[in-house]
């Protein structure tokens, strides 16, 4: 068998995998079954790296000595069992990375919340001084940052699907912010399957690693009542003070060492809103603490970190109505989070792809916030029947048209909150086009508004 790695997949995980392959001297395949987007092709072709698109050449996969997929293709797919079958390794992209990686890691994994968590520890380091990277399901692959450069603290978002096939990777501090229902489909509609995938970051850690959890989740919690743990433990919470780690109190953050307090925050001192990202930004800088920063450092950064794109992201004020694009919320769960982040009457935009969706979970923070509910999608009759009982709900098929109608049923003081709980794919391309257009339709509004003030009366 030839010193061969097959790269199933061709994307910036498939595309990183590949780089550091050659780079380390295996001879590379890149098989996909789609089409291989062209900068991808383009780097392939510089780099003479050999691929196909449009199907797997079985024989040339199977003859290989290591399978390196991308995170999208399922374990149960029909090659990866025939390499399984055949004693053939298959191995993720960060597991196929991690020998040839040096500096300390931060893994960073949760249903929600993920990539603001992950980009806020990457912002306070870096604003610091420190050396740190970002990588994973957040920016270019880990293994193209391997194959091209090195950081003394790499700071990685991972996904359920990463750490399927992480095997041997440690990390010296590992992170899990939250556990809700989401991708069962590909855990065969078994929850404890998913949730048992998320425990798969603290696999292999030491006695001086650090794990920082949420402690308020209950999947979380009983997953650690049934681990046998023998890291470090800081525990983050939003309802109780803690020993080792953070809480939230009195519109404050607090961190603690052995049952002493060691720095406070006030949530004026970040620019995030709402109790899952004040949950979010404890994470951060406990593991920030972690690595050495001092609480005055940590202010600093804190200042000048906004909010992620399309997650509960700040847009624009318009005749005192505030808009704001959580497109990125596509499950009950984050809409739950966002709903409850806001004291102002909400009127509230959803719908899309739903996903066998539970709205009863979202009830309570319904009647409390919620004004009036937009729904923008194709088939919006679930949502119609579920909440028209409630609260006045309106049946919209564009966005033009439905944040037009949520200013007219706004107050002053009011918010609008594109905050979908559903997927995107029936009338947008994607989540982030979906927000994309909310932003447009938002400053078509400003632009009105403007013009009829500078009208003469």
């Amino acid at each position: 068998m030839k010193k061969c790695i097959a790269i199933l997949g061709a994307g910036e995980s498939g595309a990183g995998a590949a780089i550091l392959a050659q780079s380390k001297g295996y001879e590379v395949w890149v098989s996909d079954t789609g089409k291989i987007a062209p900068i991808y092709k383009q780097e392939f072709q510089s780099l003479g790296i050999p691929y196909e698109e449009g199907g797997h050449n079985a024989e040339m996969i199977l003859e290989c000595e290591q399978i390196v997929k991308s995170p999208g293709i399922p374990s149960d797919h029909p090659i990866v069992q025939a390499a399984i079958a055949r004693g053939i390794p298959v191995v993720g992209e960060l597991e196929f990375a991690y020998p040839y990686a040096s500096g300390r890691f931060i893994l960073i994994t949760g249903t929600n919340g993920k990539t603001t968590t992950t980009m806020l520890t990457h912002h306070l380091l870096q604003e610091a001084g420190r050396d740190v990277s970002i990588t994973g399901n957040v920016g270019k692959s880990f293994a193209r940052m391997v194959a091209t450069e090195t950081h003394k603290i790499n700071v990685i978002e991972v996904s359920s699907f990463q750490l399927d096939d992480m095997y041997q990777f440690r990390a010296d501090t590992a992170m899990i912010l939250n556990i809700t229902p989401d991708h069962l489909d590909r855990y065969y509609n078994h929850f404890q399957n998913y949730a048992n995938a998320k425990f798969r970051i603290i696999q292999n850690m030491r006695e001086q690693d650090a794990f920082i959890y949420f402690q308020d989740d209950d999947v979380i919690s009983k997953g650690i009542l049934s681990r046998d743990l023998g890291m470090q433990q800081w525990r983050v919470s939003l309802e109780n003070e803690v020993r080792n780690g953070a809480y939230f109190k009195d519109n404050a953050l607090y961190f603690t060492q052995d049952g002493q307090v060691i720095g406070s925050f006030s949530t004026e001192d970040t620019l995030l809103r709402g109790p899952h990202n004040m949950a979010n930004v404890m994470c951060a800088i406990q593991a920030c603490l972690l690595e050495g920063l001092a609480v005055e450092e940590i202010k600093k950064g804190l200042a000048t970190f906004k909010a992620v794109a399309h997650r509960l992201e700040f847009v624009d004020e318009v005749n005192g109505v505030k808009f704001y694009n959580d497109s990125k919320a596509t499950n009950v769960d984050s809409t739950r989070f966002a709903l409850s982040s806001f004291h102002e009457p909400i009127v509230w935009i959803a719908g899309g792809k739903d996903k066998g969706n539970d709205y009863s979970l979202l009830l309570a923070q319904v009647k409390k916030h919620a004004r009036a509910l937009v729904c923008l999608g194709v088939d919006n009759q679930k949502l119609v029947d579920f909440f028209g009982p409630h609260l006045p709900v309106y049946d919209l098929k564009s966005m033009p048209e439905a944040v037009n109608l949520a200013y007219e049923k706004a107050m002053g003081g009011s918010v609008v909150l594109l905050s979908p709980a559903c997927a995107s794919f029936d009338l947008f391309r994607n989540y982030e086009d979906r927000g994309e257009q909310f932003k447009i339709a938002v400053a078509a509004i400003k632009k009105s508004y403007a013009e009829s003030k500078s009208l003469p009366s």
